[in-house]
């Protein structure tokens, strides 16, 4: 495993190839956004989830009557990307099938990571491709981790546009039919570690566009992700970072039909085609 890095002249990153992870971006300051991936609480980063968000039931699916396994948030962060582009203040790397993905994932594809950084902003665009004859069923998603190097409930997420939040409740790792509403005065949610001892809050198709984390009621950080229908919020308790995670689709659901082509959220490619989507991870 080798690190890339690139910077401009407010903000530097710095990228794994392992799973082209992301895993510092620091403004002209020195100060570190990202969490540093203590494996007391996480030794992630910030991941790259492909081509599954969450978990499937009973961890397999299937396709043309053939069954196959692939581990929570597929296998894609624990591989290594190959670098194709780089720049000064850009970086691209990439990942295609071979015979060892496709015992797990039947299917012929490119993955590619770009990275961007523009003034203050970090853009992260997504691009899989479909090389093969058969349509690419995926899910795909961005799994960031902030470092909160304060108390915890010194922070505030703050959601354009809602004054309430409804989420689907997780049900031993999949997403169950109960939903919780809850209300966010001036559109903020009170950072306490009790929202997250059932594990993430999974927003399905959330209207809100943007989330801005707040110290002590000050922004510091805004994620944009206008493409992505889905979004999941996420920290072990008593952990010092959120996550703020992009998503196109979830963990499977309690009643399932394990066929991947049928999964809730799947993205379908058609072949010799591609997919493309991008976030964007602001300094404030």
């Amino acid at each position: 495993m080798s690190t890339i890095s690139i910077n401009n002249d407010q903000i530097t990153a710095q990228f794994k190839t392992l799973g082209a992870e992301l895993f510092s971006l620091k403004d002209k300051n020195n100060k570190e956004f990202i969490w540093e991936g203590n494996p007391n609480f996480w030794g992630k980063h910030s991941p790259i989830l492909f081509p599954i968000v969450g978990s499937l039931k009973n961890n397999t699916f299937e396709y043309n009557d053939n069954s196959y396994s692939l581990p929570r948030h597929g296998f894609a962060r624990e591989l290594t990307f190959e670098v194709i582009d780089k720049k000064e203040d850009s970086v691209t790397f990439s990942l295609q099938s071979n015979e060892e993905t496709q015992k797990k994932y039947p299917f012929s594809f490119e993955l590619q990571l770009s990275y961007t950084l523009i003034g203050r902003s970090l853009h992260l665009g997504y691009k899989v491709i479909n090389t093969s004859n058969t349509v690419l069923p995926f899910s795909i998603g961005g799994h960031p981790a902030f470092a909160l190097p304060k108390a915890f409930d010194s922070y505030q997420l703050q959601f354009d546009g809602l004054d309430s939040l409804t989420f689907n409740l997780l049900e031993e790792g999949l997403i169950s039919d109960q939903t919780k509403t809850i209300e966010i005065p001036n559109q903020q949610l009170n950072l306490e570690y009790q929202l997250f001892e059932n594990d993430a809050l999974v927003f399905k198709n959330i209207s809100s566009k943007s989330v801005t984390i707040l110290e002590e009621n000050q922004p510091i950080l805004k994620v944009d992700y206008s493409d992505f229908p889905d979004l999941g919020v996420w920290t072990p308790v008593n952990a010092p970072f959120i996550c703020i995670e992009p998503w196109f689709g979830y963990s499977d659901t309690p009643n399932n039909s394990g066929k991947i082509l049928e999964k809730e959220g799947i993205q379908l490619v058609t072949p010799k085609t591609f997919f493309e989507s991008n976030y964007t991870i602001t300094l404030l």
